[in-house]
């Protein structure tokens, strides 16, 4: 972690309970100190050829510094929907404007010791030059799916994009490229 602050940890979110209902408001920072179940969203982002886009995340991440993940996506802010946080945060992470709106696939809870928050995965196909935030994304590159199949087990993924990756996969259309 360099000497810098965090990103993100002021942005103010809405915090529900077990059926994703709205019950209160806390800072970033706060909700992950005390885990307190917030909405986040996935997006996977293909070119037009159906490559995945897969990055490592910058050391200055509040949660997960330095992994890999197959999607972009973030937290959802305060009083925005699921489908206004996918397209905000997949056209900002890629550096892009004017994507089409993402295609919602499904929702889970993730839960673990440190974390709990709604997953609303989508899906988007990018044809436009991207040009991620130096900020957020360190490295970056378009992986096939047997590219990416191979790095699974040789890199260090995000567990909660992982598990929204391996939900997918599971997925009766998830066979090939969509």
């Amino acid at each position: 972690m360099t000497d810098q602050r965090p990103l993100a940890e002021d942005e103010l979110l809405d915090i529900v309970d077990e059926h994703d209902r709205v019950v209160g408001q806390a800072l970033r920072a706060e909700s992950y100190a005390r885990r307190l179940r917030h909405r986040c969203v996935f997006v996977l982002a293909r070119d037009p050829r159906g490559r995945i886009f897969v990055h490592r995340r910058t050391d200055r991440k509040l949660v997960f510094p330095s992994r890999y993940d197959m999607f972009v996506g973030g937290v959802v802010g305060a009083g925005e929907t699921y489908d206004e946080a996918a397209l905000r945060e997949a056209e900002e992470e890629l550096g892009v404007s004017g994507l089409p709106a993402p295609v919602p696939l499904f929702r889970f809870l993730y839960e673990t010791a440190e974390h709990s928050w709604w997953s609303a995965v989508y899906e988007v196909r990018c044809a436009l030059p991207v040009s991620p935030q130096e900020e957020e994304v360190a490295w970056h590159a378009f992986l096939s799916e047997a590219e990416l199949a191979q790095r699974l087990g040789e890199w260090d993924w995000v567990p909660d994009g992982f598990e929204a990756y391996r939900r997918l996969r599971a997925m009766p259309s998830a066979s090939g490229t969509r």
